[in-house]
């Protein structure tokens, strides 16, 4: 590999792992930044606003990316991350410190969608089913560290310094993206759909602050605040579809939705980021009430989650093309059916090796998929679509996430009101099983093999 690519890489995935720690770093730091700026019924909002402006900007920038090129809209967002780690730091309330999240979130949109898309750009499909591992690794790493690394600089440092040191590493990033990576864009007319994301914008925040606002209590109430936020969404979202059907330049062209390996790629991806936060979320949760660990101990059962991952996305890697992507897609699947089928079975007394292998599985799973459907979509499309392509994949799993929260978190608070909290968190594994099974039979749906595209810019 040549030094420029070397270079590209690294900075690639030194910004990664800044915008993805930064979904677990604050973890840890959240009771000292709270005890410090008061307001501690904000502190959920903390993460809800870095998800939400996250969630919102994906797919805008994904179509940026490919009206304006590469470089210089993964540039622009990962200066507006750190501008808003900066200002993070300067947080004198809970409000300010949430308002400043909010704007981490808005340039944290751009970066991972944008990464896969350069590397679409960039390598082989062969060497891209490889790199995606690599990068699966980064994430699993940045899961690992970001309450360690979180907790040390409240014990030691002082919590500003979580956010401030984002700053001279993306510093780096950005001067080695700016020097070795060189983007031959060719000149044209650009209609920017403006009408299209303000339409976009409203309906998805309308949407997902219901879902994160409902979340917070007993699960969807559907209150009048509820139907009428969400009746707001439906509007705006049909006025936005009429938009994408005439402008010339559509945000989310409608078209690549009606080709059968990309919708049923988005479905498979909503249903694996429900399935991922679902574990993410409640497995702890169970570890720590239940079993009775420490949140350290609960941490280190769910580490073999993020060691499946990497080392299942290097091997799918390389026999992506031996294979195909969609027997990926189905042993994937097979390794979540197994090891949400075995969660189900859970009681107080079960071993935590054998948690943690069960986790080990699910990582398998998450490996396998996820790579194989990004590299599937990205060849499936054109230069000038593969960044709102690519973008997508990343906000259905978004979307999933947010969605999956909400569904699991009204199954199991409508248990732990009754005060059976062990029960609630056996019928979230019986409700991540059921989403496991419908995600196999989505799997069925996918074409046998990926399409293939001439490239052209």
């Amino acid at each position: 590999m040549v030094r420029s690519k070397r270079s590209i890489l690294t900075a690639l995935m030194v910004t990664t792992f800044l915008t993805a720690i930064d979904t677990t770093v604050v973890t840890t730091a959240m009771p000292a930044i709270a005890n410090d700026l008061g307001q501690t019924t904000l502190i959920s909002w903390v993460f809800s606003i870095y998800l939400l402006t996250t969630a919102v900007t994906t797919p805008i920038y994904g179509k940026l990316a490919d009206l304006f090129g590469r470089k210089k809209i993964f540039l622009f967002g990962t200066t507006v991350f750190l501008t808003g780690s900066f200002l993070c730091g300067l947080s004198g309330s809970m409000t300010q410190l949430m308002l400043y999240r909010g704007i981490q979130g808005l340039g944290a949109g751009a970066v991972q969608p944008i990464t896969m898309t350069i590397i679409g750009d960039l390598f082989t499909q062969e060497e891209r089913a490889k790199l995606m591992g690599l990068f699966s690794a980064v994430w699993g790493v940045a899961a690992i560290v970001g309450p360690v690394i979180g907790g040390f600089f409240v014990d030691y440092v002082a919590w500003e310094w979580i956010f401030y040191i984002n700053i001279p590493i993306g510093l780096v990033s950005i001067f080695m993206i700016s020097k070795y990576f060189k983007e031959e864009l060719t000149p044209k007319t650009v209609h920017i759909d403006y009408w299209g994301a303000l339409f976009f914008t409203g309906s998805l925040v309308s949407f997902l602050y219901t879902l994160l606002a409902e979340g917070e209590g007993q699960g969807i109430t559907f209150n009048a605040t509820t139907i009428s936020l969400l009746i707001v969404s439906l509007v705006l979202f049909c006025i936005f579809l009429a938009i994408e059907r005439r402008t010339p330049e559509p945000m989310l062209p409608l078209s690549l939705f009606k080709r059968r390996l990309i919708a049923t790629s988005q479905a498979i991806s909503v249903l694996h980021g429900a399935l991922l936060i679902g574990v993410s979320v409640y497995m702890p949760n169970w570890l720590i009430n239940i079993v009775g660990l420490s949140a350290t101990l609960a941490g280190i059962v769910v580490l073999p989650l993020s060691l499946g991952w990497p080392l299942a996305a290097s091997v799918g890697g390389r026999y992506y093309s031996r294979l195909g992507y969609k027997w990926l897609v189905a042993i994937g699947g097979v390794f979540f059916l197994i090891g949400q089928l075995l969660l189900s079975f859970l009681t107080p007394a079960t071993s935590v090796f054998y948690i943690g292998f069960l986790m080990f599985i699910l990582g398998l799973g998450f490996g396998l998929t996820m790579t194989a459907i990004t590299i599937a979509v990205q060849s499936s499309v054109v230069w000038r679509q593969r960044g709102v392509a690519t973008s997508s994949v990343q906000f259905m799993r978004t979307m999933g996430q947010t969605v999956g929260i909400t569904m699991f978190g009204a199954v199991f608070n409508m248990y732990l009101l009754q005060g059976h909290m062990e029960t609630g968190l056996i019928k979230v594994f019986h409700a991540l099983f059921v989403t496991a099974i419908i995600g196999m039979f989505v799997t069925i749906l996918l074409p046998k093999k990926a399409e293939q595209v001439e490239e052209e810019r």
